[in-house]
């Protein structure tokens, strides 16, 4: 069944046009112009249908994301959101966006569905202690990927992660891949896209908003104050997207796992 036979299916509307917009490494995504003028976004791929349910828990936790219209086997639709250059009370709206995310939740460290970023598996199985989750399921997975010296001080820094990160943070429920690209800016809002949820220690999810740019202080303004020692612990949480970068686009990312590493102490 064609792409606009299963849209039409699922919505009871006709489709007149489907326009291809960028993608990423696990789905397809296209505008979809239904009869009557109104447009959603189509998603397709191995693992939209994990997506959704995040999209859902993250909707529930008051978070604001785009509403899952429709959810199943290889396709889902998304209300289409217009999308306007980034503003200080959009940038203010995505951090405070972030603090409501952060405000749910969890009983554990984990989530119950693994997922993945293209051919980079992310091991979401649940854990009592926050250190042993990053260690087991965010750090140790790349040591048979990465060259033996690396390797080696990844190995170390999973030795120490009891000694420097909290035992049992507050498990927030996260994102998990924010990065400006992720962040759909719409006049004075900002909504969260492309999650790839778990429960963790809030601070990973800004660490990663500050690994490829500095966003403007409005940002943090709307989230609030961090915990002390935040800065010490940045390092460790960027690893992981530096190490995924690593896997997917190759070694010009490795100088920056480097010196995350430097900066990590070991």
């Amino acid at each position: 069944m064609s792409l606009q036979a299963q849209i039409e299916a699922a919505l009871g509307r006709g489709v007149s046009r489907v326009v291809s917009l960028h993608g990423g490494d696990l789905s397809d995504v296209a505008r979809v112009e239904l009869d009557g003028g109104r447009c959603v976004v189509a998603k397709t791929g191995p693992m939209v249908d994990r997506e959704a349910r995040m999209l859902r828990a993250m909707r529930e936790a008051g978070a604001p994301v785009p509403e899952v219209l429709f959810a199943g086997p290889g396709m889902i639709l998304l209300e289409h959101l217009d999308e306007t250059p980034p503003a200080p009370e959009s940038w203010r709206a995505l951090g405070a966006a972030l603090a409501l995310l952060h405000g749910a939740e969890g009983e554990s460290f984990g989530w119950d569905e693994d997922y993945a970023f293209g051919p980079v598996e992310i091991r979401n199985g649940f854990k009592d202690t926050w250190p042993a989750f990053w260690a087991d399921h965010r750090l140790r997975p790349f040591l048979d990927a990465v060259p033996a010296e690396t390797a080696g001080r990844l190995e170390a820094l999973c030795d120490r992660l009891p000694e420097v990160l909290p035992e049992r943070p507050r498990p927030a429920l996260l994102h998990g891949d924010i990065w400006t690209g992720n962040a759909l800016f719409s006049g004075r809002a900002a909504y969260l896209i492309d999650p790839a949820c778990y429960y963790g220690d809030a601070e990973v999810d800004l660490a990663m908003l500050h690994l490829f740019g500095q966003p403007p202080a409005e940002a943090m303004e709307g989230y609030g104050a961090l915990r002390e020692g935040h800065a010490r612990r940045r390092p460790i949480y960027q690893l992981w997207p530096a190490l995924v970068h690593l896997r997917l686009f190759g070694a010009g990312y490795q100088g920056l796992v480097n010196r995350l590493l430097d900066r990590a102490g070991v």
